[in-house]
């Protein structure tokens, strides 16, 4: 495993991250317990040091298990988790809608308390608000509180988790450059905007970047087809198919990247996200041993070619030839089909 510090922390984490969310709720299908907890020691053993969650991954189950998996270990690894979901809200069940948020100082304080406990731990080395809008980013107030958690070790730094449909561009701009704020993002092969315009505001201001999502929700890790069905409980089963072929149609047009290399095509896309220096870690969506293996293999990787990286920069520019570009819906968050 290789490891980048978090610019504007002393956070040192892996390249690879691993994203709680895999084994917390039922967006990939369901994982027993047993075996989530198991996946993720073998990340630590894997050199995995860095470990996302939130509080809204399976109503606080994504931080439960988190803790059970690293008791006795929270020394050896860094923990990231999420807050502004009121959890309390009532909601019925199955329904795929946001839940309410809430940003005010007490709401804030008491979210930070119940993740620690739920955590097992006295501490929460990066705590982001989760998918903010521009409002909760603007909040004197919230930010009040949190310096307030800071000053009392609960919290050792802020950032935010940005996500398309609920907090976007204006947003993502908003937390690295008025914030100074280190920013959780979308970006992949197929999905490169508006991050790239985060990643240059975040090399400019020297402010660290995460990134998920590097397989655009399994069309980059080899596996899916046009004839690909889903689970129903699985994320990807509410997309319609012509979503699908499009995807498709555009990963038919990406062998230059991938052949030819010692390498698979998620280990490629991995390491296209992880170009840029500013990014720190991929928080990668593993549900298998095998598949942590394999993207972790993807930090030994020599960088890519400069000119297929203007290769694909041009089939990107123009959408791959498939017309206007969709809004990007690649991940479903906690309550509701927007990107966590």
């Amino acid at each position: 495993m290789k490891y980048r510090v978090l610019a504007g922390t002393d956070l040192n984490v892996s390249e690879i991250g691993f994203g709680v969310w895999s084994v917390s709720t039922s967006w990939w299908g369901e994982i027993p317990e047993e075996d989530g907890i198991s996946l993720m020691r073998h990340g630590l053993d894997l050199g995995i040091n860095f470990f996302d969650t939130g509080d809204a991954y399976g109503a606080g189950y994504g931080e439960e298990i988190l803790g059970k998996a690293f008791q006795g270990n929270r020394d050896d690894i860094i923990i990231g988790s999420k807050f502004g979901y009121d959890l309390e809200a009532p909601r019925e069940p199955g329904q795929h809608r946001e839940r309410p948020q809430k940003w005010d100082p007490e709401f804030v304080k008491k979210a930070c308390e119940s993740s620690l406990r739920r955590l097992g731990t006295d501490r929460i080395d990066f705590y982001q608000l989760h998918n903010p809008r521009l409002t909760a980013l603007e909040s004197d107030d919230t930010f009040a509180a949190l310096e307030e958690l800071r000053d009392e070790g609960k919290v050792r730094y802020v950032g935010a988790a940005i996500g398309p449909d609920i907090g976007w561009t204006e947003e993502g701009i908003y937390a690295v450059k008025n914030r100074r704020i280190p920013s959780q993002i979308i970006y992949n092969i197929l999905e490169q905007d508006p991050a790239v315009a985060f990643i240059e505001e975040a090399q400019s201001e020297g402010v660290g970047l995460l990134s998920r999502v590097p397989h655009a929700s399994g069309l980059l890790d080899g596996k899916y087809t046009r004839a690909t069905k889903f689970d129903a409980n699985d994320h990807r089963s509410f997309r319609k198919q012509q979503w699908l072929d499009k995807s498709m149609t555009k990963v038919d047009q990406l062998d230059f990247l991938f052949n030819e290399k010692n390498a698979t095509m998620a280990q490629v896309s991995v390491k296209f996200v992880l170009t840029p220096e500013i990014i720190a870690s991929v928080l990668v969506t593993a549900t298998e041993k095998s598949q942590l293996e394999e993207f972790c293999g993807a930090v030994d990787m020599p960088e890519l070619p400069v000119d297929e990286l203007d290769r694909l920069s041009g089939l990107y520019a123009d959408n791959f030839g498939v017309g206007e570009k969709d809004q990007i819906k690649s991940s479903i968050a906690e309550g509701g089909f927007v990107a966590v």
